[in-house]
């Protein structure tokens, strides 16, 4: 049986995480949904320090839905991090943004992004789209296997030879 992997929302906006949740929930998703309110939060639970150094879950979650603009540390700044290491490169990301600046969309691209979506104005266009990636990324979409939070042990037993 397969693991129903968790969706990390990283937004800062109260208002933006009860409509992606509220969405998330009612396309039938059963994943947990981990929140963080920046990116600072963010880097720290995936890379399991700080607040979340204790957290024994090591697997990645199904998709990290990204905020672009956010204190602290912005999506971009996340998403350079994630890209600089190798477990994370095949991290789907997805930039969740009110941002539909060019200049944005070529950063986070360049950076590794796996989707962009500008949020919509109204409530029900926000509904749909956020539903919309939540069943690709967390339903449709196939990850790689065993995408981990940490590299496995090396297999090389210390003082043995290579």
């Amino acid at each position: 049986m397969t693991q129903i992997k968790r969706i990390l929302l990283v937004e800062d906006s109260l208002n933006d995480i009860k409509l992606t949740t509220a969405a998330l929930r009612s396309a039938g998703l059963a994943n947990e949904i981990v929140v963080c309110r920046d990116g600072v939060e963010a880097v720290d639970y995936l890379f399991r320090q700080g607040e979340h150094a204790n957290r024994t879950d090591e697997t990645c979650p199904a998709v990290v839905l990204l905020d672009l603009k956010m204190p602290r540390m912005d999506g971009l700044e996340v998403l350079s991090r994630l890209r600089a290491e190798a477990r994370f490169r095949t991290l789907p990301v997805v930039m969740i943004t009110s941002s539909a600046e060019e200049q944005d969309m070529i950063k986070s691209y360049n950076l590794g992004v796996n989707g962009y979506v500008v949020k919509p104005v109204t409530h029900d266009e926000f509904l749909a789209a956020i539903k919309e990636v939540g069943l690709f990324w967390a339903v449709v979409n196939q990850p790689p296997p065993q995408l981990r939070l940490n590299p496995p042990p090396s297999s090389t037993a210390p003082g043995g030879s290579s």
